[in-house]
């Protein structure tokens, strides 16, 4: 029987909370198995490109990554976010490894192509460096993921947080049994975006089809829901989208196959 292994993504707003995300990382440390989390911190490096006096442009709610956008997000996602969080696991007895994906070359991407939109300094996953992060694991490490990769050629790139922990999933499915939890403040899947109620409890891809055509999930939800599916149907065991609450009582929406 495989191992398990619990990949969190934390989500931004769910990052921003200091005693939410403390009560998430308590009831992650208390699960049996191995570990890894994954963030983000786009809000924080647009406060900070403020700051800067650095203007921060979005095209469909995604970021436009130039150079000092992109010096910016390795500052927020890399250092103050990542070290943050490593600290708060040792706190609670997690031995935590803070990476990027440059480091021992986790993750490599590739710059997104220009079609219509040049999103500048964004990559896409391309390949996970099982081995060496497998290793880490067996130390009994909790891995520490942020939002930033490379493409082997020197170039860092801004990489989209629920991308990068449905590749990570996916490519540790065949050696593990796979949980993976998106984290946001949300409670779930909403059938209605204003109602905090209307939590979906389980979707498969043909109620999301349709729920997508029917409005009912809104712009920003969508890719995380075309992550879960990619990883659900590509050997993840188990993939749920949950707020805070509903992740200390495994609740949430479940994504079925």
């Amino acid at each position: 029987m495989k191992e398990c292994l619990h990949i969190l993504k934390i989500g931004g707003n769910v990052m921003g909370d200091e005693d939410t995300l403390s009560s998430v990382l308590i009831a992650f440390s208390k699960k049996e198995g191995k570990k890894i989390i994954v963030h983000g911190g786009g809000k924080k490096a647009t406060t900070l490109a403020e700051k800067l006096g650095v203007a921060s442009v979005f095209v469909e709610g995604r970021r436009i990554t130039d150079d000092q956008s992109l010096e910016i997000a390795v500052m927020v996602y890399a250092g103050w976010y990542n070290k943050k969080i490593v600290a708060q696991c040792h706190s609670l007895g997690m031995s935590a490894l803070g990476l990027s994906g440059a480091d021992v070359n986790a993750i490599l991407s590739e710059k997104r192509p220009v079609h219509q939109v040049d999103y500048g300094w964004v990559g896409d996953p391309k390949k996970v460096n099982v081995s060496t992060l497998n290793h880490f694991l067996k130390e009994d490490l909790t891995l520490i993921f942020c939002a930033v990769t490379h493409d082997g050629h020197g170039q860092l790139l801004n990489t989209n947080a629920d991308t990068i922990a449905s590749t990570l999933a996916t490519s540790f499915a065949p050696f593990y049994e796979v949980n993976l939890t998106y984290c946001l403040e949300l409670p779930g899947v909403l059938r209605n975006i204003s109602n905090l109620q209307s939590v979906i409890p389980s979707l498969d891809f043909i109620a999301f089809q349709e729920g997508r055509e029917q409005g009912y999930f809104h712009s920003g939800m969508i890719p995380k829901l075309e992550n879960a599916f990619n990883a659900i149907e590509n050997g993840v065991t188990k993939v749920v989208i949950c707020g805070p609450d509903s992740f200390l009582t495994n609740g949430g929406t479940h994504i079925c196959k």
